[in-house]
């Protein structure tokens, strides 16, 4: 039998950590194949999702996905990603997380990952660039 990852575990114990402290949980996740977020929001084949209980509904955290819906530019929007493509979680306002090595899939494409969802709006524009500070307590877990 094969040992289960801890990545999972580690992702539900960070958020409600984040909960109980009240922080914010942000996801970065790589996108691939099998990841679907809203594409205008997607930067170098990355995005950082903001987890937290005021910004998602039917939030879940299993062994295989982190599934939730959120709005995005006011249009709620269905959003999947697979625990292998999470690249790290950590609290927005201390920087205190998790990154996790993230093995590249050369055969997704970005186009796919992408690709627009049932619920998405048409002319639905990105936000606004902001610099984005690198959370300071990061530890690789494999």
């Amino acid at each position: 039998m094969s040992e289960q990852s801890a990545k999972p575990y580690l992702i539900r114990a960070i958020c409600e950590w984040c909960a109980d402290n009240s922080l914010t949980p942000y996801l970065a996740v790589k996108v691939n194949g099998q990841t679907r977020v809203p594409a205008a929001f997607v930067k170098n084949g990355e995005i950082v999702l903001n987890v937290s209980a005021g910004a998602t509904r039917r939030l879940t955290v299993d062994n295989e996905h982190v599934q939730f819906t959120a709005r995005f530019n006011g249009v709620s929007q269905e959003v999947s990603v697979p625990i292998t493509a999470v690249s790290g979680i950590f609290a927005k306002e201390t920087g205190y997380g998790f990154a996790f090595a993230v093995a590249a899939d050369p055969v997704a494409s970005l186009d796919a990952a992408t690709a627009p969802l049932e619920s998405s709006a048409p002319g639905a524009s990105p936000p606004k660039d902001k610099p984005r500070r690198r959370p300071k307590h990061l530890q690789v877990v494999k």
